[in-house]
């Protein structure tokens, strides 16, 4: 069925696995009325999906496919990553003006990632003290920051 729409072998066996993957996943929608147009049909849409893809691709310059094959797909990662290692320097820098006792759960939890449990073993207090030290420590970080300031 596939082959019938893209004309090619390797595009067809893709196009052929999606339509299992598909169906596989589509099975507890299944309404148990015609198995075979069922699969038919899925298999018609994914080949008609990756004719338009393909038709897409030839219309694009050169150039344009050059650069689409060359470019990496977590640029947005490491865009997110940078932004993410930029405001966690700078909140670092601000939670160092932190009065002491809510300076070392901030840090403990927001720059080192632990969790409450290990902030309470490694500090010999109950969990619910961690967790009061962080809310006062929201709390106080609300009343003197101004967001702009330190996002």
């Amino acid at each position: 069925m596939t082959y019938s729409v893209l004309r090619e072998v390797k595009g067809a066996e893709d196009a052929a696995q999606e339509a299992f993957l598909q169906m596989y996943k589509s099975l507890p929608d299944y309404r148990y009325q015609g198995l075979k147009s069922w699969i038919t049909r899925i298999a018609l849409n994914k080949a008609i999906d990756a004719k338009r893809k393909r038709d897409r691709l030839r219309e694009l310059p050169g150039d344009y496919e050059l650069v689409l094959s060359q470019t990496p797909s977590n640029e947005e990662d490491v865009l997110a990553t940078v932004v993410r290692r930029d405001r966690m320097n700078r909140l670092s820098g601000e939670i160092n003006n932190l009065p002491e006792g809510h300076r070392e759960i901030m840090v403990a939890y927001y720059l080192e990632n632990k969790k409450y449990e290990q902030i309470a073993a490694e500090n010999e207090i109950t969990l619910k003290t961690v967790e009061s030290r962080l809310y006062r420590a929201r709390q106080w970080m609300r009343k003197h920051w101004k967001e702009d300031e330190w996002l």
